[in-house]
């Protein structure tokens, strides 16, 4: 990894970026347009597997919150896929978070600080902080527990 604050903070978080991942449907991770980068939305992982679950019947808050920060990992991934060096990341836009939730959960803003928080610890608050929805949704892809995607502004190459 490159020698600049944003990868030497991800090490001493002791965060090693993915592989960007083979889509598993017909999209792709991610699209430029101009000085913007959509990344498709990632699913929660855990050991390499989905993380299913669904937040307020078999999966906590806590444990929500970890699985958002576990997507925000497999984020910076594709955006360093795609990029090259994220330090070429000028602002972290938007995130839309999906959270699997049983009817009456209503923590859906606490399980996405687990991403949220992390995005603005690595790059910063200056870049890092962002706007977000967060939705409760009745199930995620394969029964994941969390779904992000993600939209940054990125400098021109």
């Amino acid at each position: 990894m490159n020698a600049t604050p944003i990868y030497s903070k991800l090490a001493s978080l002791g965060i090693t970026l993915p592989p960007l991942a083979v889509p598993v449907a017909a999209y792709v991770p991610f699209v430029r347009s101009g000085n913007l980068i959509f990344l498709s939305g990632h699913l929660a992982k855990q050991d390499g597997k989905v993380w299913v679950g669904q937040l307020g019947r078999d999966v906590d808050t806590a444990t929500g919150r970890a699985a958002a920060r576990a997507v925000a990992i497999d984020l910076m991934g594709t955006l360093h896929a795609a990029l090259g060096d994220l330090n070429k990341v000028s602002r972290i836009v938007k995130l839309m978070s999906l959270v699997n939730s049983a009817p009456d959960f209503t923590e859906q803003h606490l399980v996405t600080n687990g991403c949220s928080e992390l995005l603005a610890e690595v790059f910063g608050p200056a870049i890092g902080a962002h706007a977000r929805s967060a939705f409760g949704v009745a199930q995620n892809p394969m029964g994941a527990c969390v779904e992000i995607d993600l939209i940054a502004e990125v400098v021109g190459d």
